[in-house]
């Protein structure tokens, strides 16, 4: 059965960190490039960082960069997001996707893709004061 959950949202202050973890069962990591997402309320989502199957390429929105760090252990099929400095903007539902077909980290943060995206129920990142 494939699943994916993600954990670690919660309120932070502005500047704070947070770390997200995503656990995906059910599937054999090794093969697929890995993305967080985030959608605000009354904003279209956004590819915040992908991470490569096996050789550690990244990508991140300009709007993270410096800021958030993504990692994943396939032995442990988990993915990471290390929020650093965070800001009232980066406010958001965080989701964890797998897309199932093979891609570069751009093209997954880039696009969407309902065919092969597997989708977390998603943790809430609230950043205030």
């Amino acid at each position: 059965q494939l699943q994916i959950v993600e954990s670690g949202g919660g309120l932070v202050q502005p500047g704070g960190s947070l770390r997200l973890s995503c656990s995906a069962s059910g599937f054999v990591l090794d093969y697929y490039v890995i993305g967080w997402f985030r959608q605000a309320p009354g904003k279209e989502r956004e590819g915040v960082s992908c991470i490569s199957a096996t050789d550690g390429t990244t990508h991140y929105a300009d709007s993270v960069k410096g800021r958030f760090t993504v990692s994943r252990d396939n032995a442990k099929k988990t993915i990471y997001l290390q929020m650093n400095s965070l800001k009232p903007e980066d406010t958001a539902v965080y989701y964890c996707v797998v897309r199932t077909q093979i891609t570069t980290v751009q093209v997954m943060c880039d696009t969407y893709n309902d065919e092969y995206d597997y989708w977390g129920q998603g943790t809430q990142v609230t950043v205030s004061s």
